[in-house]
């Protein structure tokens, strides 16, 4: 049986217009956070740039560290591991079935635990 991350690491995305394989697209590494990789699930183009969704992959120990997004609006859903997020100095755990809404604007924070940590990492308008 796979585990919830494999399951959406290996999972499908289904549109209108076709079906794709999420193992099919490239885990991407960070390109500021050692430690972090991206897998871009929805992009703006399959949206009209209303909306994204990013699997998000961080070794243990690592941290996407304190940034903030102009605009866009962020809802993180923790699929496996632990950790913590720090959004505007409020600090909340992270476990599976966590879920955080980050307002537009705000500064926030991810550390991953002993085990790392699988989040969706979803935002409106879209990141990509």
């Amino acid at each position: 049986m796979k585990s919830i991350s494999e399951a959406f690491e290996l999972g499908t995305v289904n549109r209108l217009v076709d079906t794709r394989n999420t193992e099919s697209l490239s885990w991407v590494e960070h390109s500021t956070f050692k430690g972090v990789f991206l897998k871009h699930i929805l992009k703006g183009e399959d949206t009209s740039g209303s909306l994204s969704c990013h699997l998000v992959k961080i070794n243990p120990g690592c941290c996407i560290d304190r940034h903030v997004h102009q605009g866009k609006l962020e809802v993180h859903e923790v699929v496996s591991g632990k950790g913590t997020c720090s959004i505007a100095g409020k600090e909340i755990a992270y476990a599976p079935g966590s879920i955080a809404l980050i307002p537009a604007d705000t500064d926030h924070k991810v550390t991953a635990g002993e085990e790392g940590i699988f989040l969706l990492a979803k935002f409106s308008p879209a990141l990509l």
